[in-house]
């Protein structure tokens, strides 16, 4: 079976946290989608060396991410209610276009004032 994939545009892109004495890794990456109405926030989560892979992104880059889904069961003590947690481990990304420079990827984008500089003088409307 093939792993699960989700796709929208890098919306932020956490610093690399480091937990416990093994020095476990994991920095968030949130993807951002609209859907009509509302906009929807997807956290992933890159672990160990994910987190270095991570680097090559910009906000504002559309990525697809290939993911897999993992849950946790925590209860504090016997007489406590259970709680679970769904997190989505960021396996690996493509990236399927770059964010304009103002998110710092090199995307093609247009700059108003190209216009201005192309213009002549018989083009000028006043």
């Amino acid at each position: 079976m093939k792993d699960p994939t989700v796709r929208g545009v890098v919306h932020l892109i956490e610093e690399t946290k480091s937990f416990g004495q093994k020095g476990f890794r994991k920095r968030l990456v949130v993807l951002e989608q609209s859907k009509g109405t509302f906009t929807n926030f997807i956290p992933v989560e890159f672990v160990k060396d994910g987190c270095d892979a991570v680097d090559d992104l910009s906000v504002g880059d559309e990525i697809e991410v290939t993911y897999r889904l993992s849950g946790r069961r925590w209860q504090k003590d016997e007489a406590s209610e259970a709680k679970y947690f769904l997190s989505a481990e960021g396996l690996s990304f493509k990236q399927m276009s770059a964010g304009g420079p103002a998110h710092g990827g090199s995307g093609n984008t247009i700059d108003p004032n190209d216009a201005f500089a192309e213009a002549g003088d018989d083009d000028v409307p006043f």
